[in-house]
């Protein structure tokens, strides 16, 4: 991963003592480095000045070459036992190899420069093949200024925290980072991975967020067709949006090629493979995405709901209960236990994740819903839940919030066949991700109509 110049490829160090741990050396020398020598270190917007983070590729960028500056910085700081340390090689988890036995000062930079470069030399042969081909790529790619660079980078932040506010900040940062920089590929992926997100963890509606997603990640390959990232927000826009199921798959293979470890790009593969109902694949994929960052809970609560539609039920509604506990403000979380316990037909359960859902993701849609379901529930049960919910669900519909595929499924509940295969079709002409995704509308599974949609669904997938 080292020799991958994309800021999120290496592994984020979030604080001076991690900074510190990653080269061997105190506190307070790497703080005087970030000061004297420009040390890249970034401030957590809003933190103060110690609330840091840094990326293990850029401090090695930053080492090369520096190994007699910053030896004869160790003799003036007083640091002599750092023959006994070594950078961290920079490997799959960030960690480093043991201590190695005491070396001569004069030796000192040649221990520090000789794993880094092995193991970058390494990376780059192994990921992609022949070494002359990736070098020739990495040196035609484009630097972002310094300041576009920061604003891109605050955005990253915020985009992973993954609430509809943030994620509405992310969108500010990388609009600045390409004002400052309008040839900033990684800007235009930033935008792109927030729409993307924003129609799930937002009250963005799809048909436009997107659009959004897809017009940015374009331009992003079009500025940077090495860039593993725009390949990966281009593919997932592809699939969920365009429904061209084997332009996608080409697209998160070519990022795969581009960059073997990166995070998103086997986490958003694996939802892809889920989509095409691929179960075993979308699972290792999952793994894979999970290993490369075991602290995502995004990761975690996907994995949770994959294995609960793969068949490991009880595997899967485990985890996802720990991480309701664990992280009680990841909305997706609730969303998945929403559909599992109506499945497992605990209603109560499920009405109350899904108002939970819409509290999270600041969605007054989603409460007016929630509070004309429960109240229908109370009433007459799931009947009485079905058609309290109606008419909030049209009037949504109507003026441009509502899903139609919703729609058909509360109509066939209601046993109105015409009207639910009326909202099919416009949920199909809509390209809405639930014809992809959805549950089997069980009123309609026999239909010839309806089996007819899912037939085109598929056909779509193919291109």
């Amino acid at each position: 991963m080292a020799a991958n110049p994309d800021p999120l490829s290496g592994k984020r160090l979030d604080s001076w003592k991690e900074i510190a741990s990653f080269f061997g050396r105190a506190e307070r020398t790497v703080k005087r480095w970030e000061t004297e020598r420009g040390l890249p270190v970034h401030r957590v917007p809003g933190g103060g000045r110690s609330a840091v983070f840094a990326y293990s590729n850029e401090l090695a960028d930053w080492l090369k070459g520096r190994g007699q500056e910053l030896a004869a910085d160790d003799t003036a700081s007083g640091e002599s036992d750092v023959g006994n340390r070594v950078v961290a090689d920079i490997n799959k988890d960030g960690s480093g190899p043991a201590p190695p036995p005491p070396i001569l000062p004069r030796a000192r930079a040649v221990a520090w420069l000789l794993p880094l470069l092995v193991v970058g030399g390494l990376v780059v042969f192994f990921s992609v093949g022949h070494p002359g081909t990736r070098f020739k790529a990495l040196a035609s790619r484009h630097s972002p200024n310094a300041e576009a660079q920061d604003l891109y980078l605050k955005g990253r932040y915020f985009w992973d925290r993954r609430t509809p506010d943030d994620l509405n900040k992310a969108i500010d940062y990388f609009t600045q980072a390409i004002v400052k920089d309008p040839s900033d590929a990684q800007a235009y992926v930033g935008l792109a991975d927030c729409y993307n997100l924003l129609r799930e963890f937002g009250a963005m509606p799809p048909t436009e967020a997107y659009p959004r997603a897809l017009s940015a990640a374009q331009r992003a390959v079009e500025l940077d067709d090495t860039s593993a990232e725009a390949h990966i927000s281009l593919a997932f826009a592809t699939f969920w949006w365009s429904w061209q199921g084997a332009t996608a798959e080409r697209e998160f293979n070519r990022a795969l090629a581009l960059n073997p470890n990166l995070v998103r790009a086997h986490h958003w593969y694996a939802t892809y493979l889920l989509g095409m109902h691929r179960y075993p694949e979308a699972i290792d994929q999952m793994e894979q995405a999970r290993r490369l960052d075991p602290s995502s809970n995004a990761i975690l609560a996907d994995k949770g709901f994959l294995l609960w539609l793969a068949g490991r039920k009880n595997e899967g509604l485990a985890q996802l209960t720990q991480l309701e506990t664990t992280d009680p403000s990841l909305s997706s979380t609730h969303d998945y236990l929403d559909r599992i316990y109506w499945e497992q037909k605990d209603y109560a359960r499920a009405l109350m994740e899904r108002r939970r859902v819409a509290e999270l993701r600041h969605d007054k849609d989603g409460l007016a819903l929630a509070d004309a379901r429960e109240k229908g529930f109370a009433a007459n049960g799931l009947r009485g839940m079905r058609e309290n919910e109606l008419p909030v669900e049209k009037e949504q519909f109507e003026r441009g919030s509502g899903n139609a595929y919703a729609l058909a499924t509360t109509y066939a509940a209601l046993g109105k066949r015409q009207e639910a295969l009326a909202y099919l079709q416009l949920s199909f002409d809509r390209h809405e991700a639930a014809m992809l995704f959805g549950d089997l509308i069980p009123e309609l599974q026999n239909d010839p109509d309806y089996l007819r949609f899912r037939t085109q669904v598929q056909e779509r997938l193919a291109q």
